[in-house]
């Protein structure tokens, strides 16, 4: 519902989603209990493209995020929840040995989140909510050890396997909602930062030459991923019966990622990859229309700022500045459950740019070119309650 809905969501009481995007919106839910069950087939395309060194590349990507929330009013001033859902995770694949190759051949990372949640309602326009997140991850990455032929066997270049699996993390959410009338809801929600701290993952090398296998040996590693913090206000308008708008404007405190630095446990040197991410906000728009008692129509807009700076520009995550056009839909099969179609079309901009911090034999060399992305995802989803 809140996807198609421009990803608002933090001033919105629609459904058991609400515990992901503002656990005390729970208190406000008409029903007892209430169910949201949803997937989408996310389809990721990026092109690579030097023009002076005629270099080319391609990646095209599908993802399956998936989420469940169940929520249960134990009392009338007290409601509790569950939330599992995968808001981080990429999967990006060139091809072996491309141009950036030296910087990321593939990547899947994963992320499941946990959160148990708790609200309170205070009065009957006021309630806070809250709780732990709970998450578990894995990490598999691919690159070659150098930009040309300086490492190389048998005409293939050095890479190294990157896995980790079975990492755990904790931070927490937490928000309030507020009714000033019985038209307008504001929202506020924190979701906490999350350090995902790979330990004692597996590093292996291949296509090493003889002269470089007493230092590129098998061996183990340790690596931090922070996923930031971010703060979600919003605002929802309830026109009339038929017509509820909304606005979102989320922060996310991007400055954590200052570098991925892998450090091995033999005599291979640690990997430095500056990063150098700034904050960055998106602000989202959404429009829903009961249409009819078993129809309600949604749509909506987002603008997304990318966290990459000038220079820092590497493509295990090409996002630049994006729009997010959503839409979808309900069909109400009875009082207690709903069918959810959902689809998002996120365009990204066109950019030429560059990661200048790419060291080889000393020297660093820089990564430069244009990129064009795009993501498709259509979505369904049942909610029921009763």
């Amino acid at each position: 519902k809140q996807l198609a809905m421009g990803h608002t969501g933090v001033a919105v009481v629609n459904s058991a989603e609400v515990t992901f995007f503002n656990p005390a919106g729970m208190s406000f839910l008409d029903k007892k209990f209430n169910l949201s069950l949803g997937g989408s087939a996310l389809f990721a395309k990026t092109r690579y493209q030097n023009a002076q060194f005629n270099q080319t590349g391609a990646t095209d990507n599908m993802g399956t995020p998936f989420n469940l929330y169940a929520t249960y009013r134990i009392a009338d001033w007290v409601s509790a929840g569950l939330a599992v859902y995968t808001p981080y995770g990429s999967s990006v694949e060139w091809d072996q040995d491309w141009a950036g190759g030296h910087l990321v051949n593939n990547i899947d990372l994963q992320a499941i989140f946990i959160q148990p949640t708790v609200s309170f309602k205070i009065a009957d326009v006021f309630s806070i909510g809250g709780g732990p997140i709970f998450v578990k991850g894995s990490v598999n990455f691919n690159r070659n050890l150098s930009m040309g032929t300086l490492l190389s066997e048998n005409g293939e270049k050095t890479d190294v396997t990157l896995d980790a699996k079975g990492i755990s993390a904790t931070g927490y959410n937490i928000g309030m909602m507020f009714k000033p009338t019985k038209q307008i809801t504001l929202g506020l929600d924190y979701r906490s930062e999350i350090i995902m701290e790979a330990r004692g993952g597996s590093a292996e090398f291949a296509d090493v030459p003889d002269f470089a296998k007493p230092i590129f040996t098998n061996t183990t590693f340790d690596a931090d991923l922070p996923l930031p913090a971010e703060i979600t206000a919003g605002i929802s308008y309830q026109v009339t019966e038929k017509w509820l708008f909304a606005f979102d404007y989320n922060h996310t405190k991007w400055g954590v990622y200052k570098s991925l630095d892998v450090d091995f446990a033999n005599s291979v040197p640690t990997s430095v990859n500056p990063r150098n991410y700034k904050d960055a906000s998106s602000y989202r728009l959404g429009a829903q229309y009961k249409a009819s008692e078993k129809f309600t129509l949604r749509a909506g807009w987002y603008f997304d700022e990318s966290p990459v700076q000038d220079g820092y520009f590497a493509p295990e995550t090409p996002r630049n500045d994006s729009n997010g056009y959503t839409g979808g839909l309900t069909y109400q099969v009875n009082s207690k459950l709903g069918v959810d179609l959902s689809f998002l079309y996120l365009h990204f901009d066109e950019i030429d740019n560059s990661y200048n911090y790419f060291q080889e034999a000393g020297t660093l060399v820089p990564f430069s070119g244009t990129y064009k992305s795009t993501v498709f995802a259509p979505g369904i989803g049942i909610t029921y309650g009763f």
